[in-house]
């Protein structure tokens, strides 16, 4: 019996239209470009999840396609349910993807932090595998989140502006 043809990666990904913006050294989504801010990207661009490594937690692996045992395959949401729903009963499920820093990967379930926080890693297009940002923050008002995919609100703080963003930025050293 011949098994079934491995599927293609299908990392979740979600909509935003907008800009990426920095200022200092710290990054954020937001609908409207504030006048202090730099601006690293705009327009369209897609808001992936990548799930740290446990102990290497400047890693992070967007998952596009899991692999349980027996064969069975998963990808897109089906994979990201499965990852933080039942992945601790295989703990030698393999998950393959893009890592924060662009370079292909394969970890097993094990050696991924499931209890922290996702990273959101922003992409200029759904294609793409190098991330252009790291966001730290959303900015956006309430009629303009309502608008957004409910992971982007949960995986990232929201402020209504850029001045209560800073304000909750630690202070610079320098």
């Amino acid at each position: 019996m011949p098994r079934p043809p491995i599927p293609e990666r299908q990392p979740i990904g979600d909509a935003f239209t907008g800009a990426v913006i920095e200022i200092g050294a710290a990054q954020a989504l937001a609908h409207t470009v504030p006048e202090m801010a730099t601006v690293v990207h705009q327009g369209a661009m897609i808001a992936r999840y990548g799930v740290r490594y446990l102990g290497k937690a400047q890693f992070s692996i967007v998952p596009g396609l899991i692999a349980i045992d027996y064969g069975t395959m998963l990808t897109g949401e089906e994979a990201w349910e499965f990852l933080f729903r039942h992945s601790n009963l295989y703990p030698r499920a393999e998950v393959f993807g893009y890592r924060s820093d662009g370079r292909d990967d394969m970890m097993t379930v094990k050696t991924l932090d499931l209890a922290q926080p996702v990273e959101v890693l922003v992409y200029a297009s759904a294609e793409a595998t190098t991330p252009i940002a790291k966001p730290t923050a959303l900015i956006a008002l309430d009629s303009e989140a309502e608008l957004l995919a409910p992971r982007l609100l949960e995986s990232l703080p929201r402020f209504s502006s850029a001045a209560k963003w800073q304000e909750q930025m630690p202070p610079n050293d320098g």
